[in-house]
């Protein structure tokens, strides 16, 4: 699927939500309804800071491929932001990841401590409230894909999707489940991915996942490409994380895939040698997501991604040996 066939493919809407809390981003995949749920945003990262091996032509060569609204060249910094993507799909509404979440402790990343964000607000704007939601799926567990799972009430992490079966990798569990210092999983990491260069942020599993799984509302999945609901499939990608996850949303012959963590800005299309601070196993991450971005520029697939600043939405294309970026917008919706 190429540019004029896809710009048919995929329909981007705006919908006004009361009282402007947000307007909220969707695409058309198929039959399937893709909604941006916002959390997060900024426009002040440092390059360098994000990409500890970022060579100071980078930004000279790639600068002018990146977008306004991504990349300030006055300023050299780089927006970003959090967000999850809501789905409505033969008769099931599903979140894939749940960002970070208000009240929680992250005091080893300021930017995430103890938020107050309207991310409920702008669910409800997008026409869902928790006991909606059937099935969360999470691409991997870290503190801002996991966090909504749960809010703090009566002084203690209780589920905030109550009727929703919370999808996952089985290995991620295990892992944050030993680093938290409950059952011990002495096989992991796998002697091949190496030292973890960036280990996760420690209390994510008990207060995001365990309440969940207490409360039964867990599913543990080996990430095999195997169908969780219809057209949804997990599909491995590891590096970011020690099973970080894509997920891939098929509706009649429309293909989009939700890449997470693979990158963090697409300033790493251009530069996929680039790891983020944030990877615990960096040429894992690079494997992967240069595999993933060839696949993406190959078939022309939507690319809904964790933590591009914009729409948060794109396509892939293949330049010469590398690849590009462009974001999906509503200019080019109504001309569609």
């Amino acid at each position: 699927m190429h540019d004029e066939e896809a710009s048919h493919s995929y329909l981007y809407m705006t919908q006004q939500p009361p009282n402007n809390v947000e307007i909220a981003l969707s695409f058309r995949v198929g039959d399937a309804l893709v909604t941006r749920i916002p959390e997060l945003r900024w426009t002040n990262a440092d390059p360098a800071r994000l990409y500890p091996d970022l060579d100071a032509t980078a930004l000279d060569r790639h600068g002018g491929q990146l977008t306004a609204g991504s990349y300030n060249p006055d300023t050299g910094t780089l927006a970003q932001g959090t967000h999850s993507w809501l789905v409505r799909h033969a008769g099931r509404v599903i979140l894939i990841d749940t960002a970070t979440g208000n009240d929680k402790p992250r005091p080893r990343a300021p930017v995430l401590d103890r938020l107050d964000t309207p991310y409920l607000a702008r669910l409800a704007a997008a026409g869902v409230t928790p006991e909606q939601v059937d099935l969360v799926l999470l691409t991997h567990i870290h503190a801002d894909h996991v966090g909504w799972n749960t809010v703090l009430r009566d002084d203690s992490w209780q589920p905030l999707f109550t009727r929703a079966r919370h999808v996952y990798s089985e290995m991620e569990a295990r892992y944050a489940a030993a680093l938290d210092g409950f059952a011990p999983a002495p096989d992991l990491p796998p002697e091949a991915f190496g030292r973890p260069d960036h280990p996760p942020m420690p209390q994510v599993y008990t207060d995001s996942l365990k309440p969940v799984i207490d409360a039964g509302l867990g599913q543990a999945i080996e990430i095999d490409g195997q169908e969780i609901t219809e057209g949804l499939s997990f599909h491995p990608a590891p590096g970011h994380s020690i099973d970080h996850a894509v997920i891939r949303l098929r509706s009649r012959g429309q293909e989009a895939w939700f890449v997470a963590d693979l990158m963090h800005h697409p300033l790493q299309i251009y530069r996929p040698d680039l790891r983020s601070v944030y990877c615990e196993f960096p040429s894992k991450a690079e494997q992967s997501r240069r595999r993933i971005l060839a696949h993406a520029a190959e078939t022309g697939a939507l690319c809904l991604t964790a933590h591009f600043a914009e729409s948060g939405a794109g396509r892939v294309t293949q330049i010469g040996p590398g690849f590009a970026w462009h974001f999906v917008n509503p200019t080019e919706a109504s001309a569609s």
